[in-house]
């Protein structure tokens, strides 16, 4: 599996008041889980309390969408904020002969920031 552990992303994603920067070693931690589901090495199940229900529902269906032998790695986050309560990532998604970017918007819902889309080519 991956060399980070399934059990950091249970972290919730909660940065405080608004106006608070991300912190890019969870954004990167969620990546790298939905870079794991995508490549179907990781159950969907244990990023849903990080999706609201419609990015989940699309997850599930997205299924197998990176295909790969070897583990995913993702690289550090690209981070933009387009306004106050939302964050835009890309991330190169490495896997071996062929990498592959992910991109994941993330809202702040109270304090806690849920993606609410995310796309892989």
């Amino acid at each position: 599996m991956s060399s980070l552990p399934h059990a950091a992303v249970s972290d919730p994603l909660v940065w405080g008041p608004p106006g608070v920067g991300p912190d890019e070693r969870k954004l990167r931690l969620l990546g790298q889980a939905l870079a794991e589901v995508l490549s179907g090495r990781r159950p969907p199940e244990s990023v849903a309390d990080r999706l609201t229900d419609r990015a989940y529902r699309e997850l599930v269906k997205a299924g197998r969408m990176i295909e790969t032998r070897r583990p995913p790695f993702v690289g550090s986050p690209h981070v933009k904020e387009p306004k106050d309560g939302a964050v835009e990532m890309c991330l190169l998604v490495h896997c071996g002969e062929r990498s592959h970017v992910l991109a994941v918007r993330l809202e702040r819902r109270g304090v806690q920031w849920l993606c609410t889309d995310f796309e892989t080519a």
